[in-house]
C-alpha cells in the first residue's frame, strides 16, 4: 500500500487540513481499531464518541463533528465518499490477470485482443469475440463467440460470459459470475416440457458491477438490459428480459424475475423477490425480504418482509393471521347488527 501524507490526502479529497500535513498514513482504519500511522473517519455523528478513544493519527471528519476532535483531522463534507475515495487511491487489490496474454489460454484467431489486454491461465476466448484496452480476464474464464468486452474492464476468475454478450467500459464482474445463460422459457405440451430457445442476448452498460456466483440470463427474443453504473451483489438471480437502469443498487441474494423493469436510482435490500413483469419506477428503496406482487408507480420506501421476534411470539401472530378471514366475518357481521 502507497503511503500518503496529510497534505497529500487532504489535496486529493479537495479537503481542509487542519494539523500536520508532513504526517505519513500507512493505512486506513475504523476508529476503533486504528493505531499510530492509521486514518480513520466518522461517517454516522452516533459514534462520536469514539473520536475520544481512537488512536488513529489523523481522522476524517466534517464540519459538525470536527469540534469534537483535537487531532490531526481533514474536515469534508462527505466523509464517507471521502473514505472511498481515499481506499481507492491506497487500494493495493491485485490484477485479476498479470500482463499479456497466459501461453495456457485458448484464443479463436479470429477474435480481437487488444495488445494492452491481459488474460489470465486456462482461459477460453471463441471466435469473433472482441477484448477492449487494458481489459484483465481471470484465469479459467470463458468469453463465448462475438462477446464484446469493453476498455478497462476486469473479470475475476472463472467468469463466464456467453455468446453474443456486449459488456461496456470499466466494469467489474466477481468470481464465478455467470452472464447470458438461458432464461427459464419453456412451454408445456401435454406434460412434456419443450424448450424455447433463448434467441435474445444480454448488454451491459459502463462502470457496472456484478458480484460473485450472479447469474444474469440472456432473453427470450429481446434483450435483457443492465445500464451504466448498476452494481449488483452476490447470488443473485436477474432473469430473462430484465431490464435495470442506471444508478440502481441490488443487495445479496435477491431475485428479478423474467421481464422485470427497474427504475433509475433504486436501491433493493437483500433476498428481495420480484415478480416476474413487474415495474418499479425510479427513486425506490425496498427493504430486504420483501416480496413485490404488483408494480410500484410512486417513489418512496417499501417493506413487506415480517421482522424477526421470540418462536413464541412468531407462532401467535401466524395463528392470528390464519383466523383473519372468520375474524373479517364476525366483522362485518356486528358492523350489519349496529347498523340495524
Amino acid at each position: 500500500m502507497q503511503n500518503y501524507t496529510l497534505s497529500q490526502i487532504a489535496e486529493l479529497l479537495g479537503a481542509e487540513l487542519q494539523g500536520d500535513g508532513a504526517l505519513e498514513i500507512t493505512k486506513i482504519a475504523t476508529l476503533a481499531n486504528a493505531r499510530t500511522g492509521h486514518i480513520a473517519f466518522l461517517a454516522n455523528s452516533k459514534y462520536r464518541v469514539q473520536l475520544e478513544a481512537t488512536q488513529a493519527s489523523a481522522v476524517i471528519v466534517n464540519q459538525a463533528d470536527a469540534a469534537h476532535f483535537n487531532g490531526n483531522k481533514v474536515i469534508v463534507s462527505n466523509p464517507y465518499v471521502s473514505y472511498a475515495k481515499l481506499a481507492q487511491f491506497m487500494d493495493t487489490t491485485p490484477r485479476s490477470a498479470s500482463s499479456g496474454i497466459h501461453p495456457s489460454a485458448t484464443i479463436h484467431p479470429s477474435a480481437n485482443i487488444s495488445k494492452s489486454a491481459a488474460i489470465g491461465a486456462n482461459t477460453v476466448i471463441e471466435a469473433g469475440a472482441v477484448v477492449g484496452d487494458n481489459a484483465q480476464i481471470g484465469p479459467n474464464s470463458f468469453i463465448g463467440e462475438r462477446v464484446k468486452i469493453g476498455a478497462g474492464t476486469k473479470l475475476w476468475p472463472s467468469v463466464t460470459i456467453y455468446h453474443d454478450v456486449e459488456i461496456g467500459s470499466d466494469c467489474l464482474f466477481q468470481a464465478n459470475s455467470v452472464v447470458g445463460s438461458d432464461g427459464f422459457g419453456y412451454a408445456n405440451e401435454r406434460g412434456q416440457w419443450l424448450k424455447i430457445p433463448q434467441l435474445g442476448s444480454v448488454i451491459i452498460g459502463d462502470k457496472v458491477e456484478i458480484g460473485a456466483s450472479t447469474t444474469i440470463d440472456r432473453g427470450a427474443l429481446d434483450n435483457t438490459i443492465i445500464h451504466s453504473n448498476v452494481i449488483i451483489d452476490n447470488q443473485c438471480q436477474i432473469a430473462h428480459n430484465v431490464e435495470v437502469n442506471s444508478g440502481t443498487a441490488i443487495a445479496g441474494c435477491s431475485v428479478l424475475a423474467g421481464s422485470v423493469t427497474i427504475g433509475k436510482n433504486c436501491q433493493i435490500g437483500g433476498m428481495t423477490a420480484i415478480n416476474g413483469h413487474m415495474s418499479v419506477c425510479d427513486g425506490v428503496i425496498i427493504t430486504g425480504m420483501s416480496m413485490v406482487t404488483k408494480s410500484i408507480t410512486e417513489p418512496g420506501i417499501y417493506s413487506s418482509g415480517m421482522p424477526h421476534t421470540t418462536n413464541k411470539e412468531w407462532r401467535k401472530s401466524i395463528a392470528h393471521l390464519r383466523n383473519l378471514s372468520d375474524m373479517k366475518s364476525r366483522l362485518k357481521a356486528l358492523e350489519a347488527l349496529a347498523k340495524s
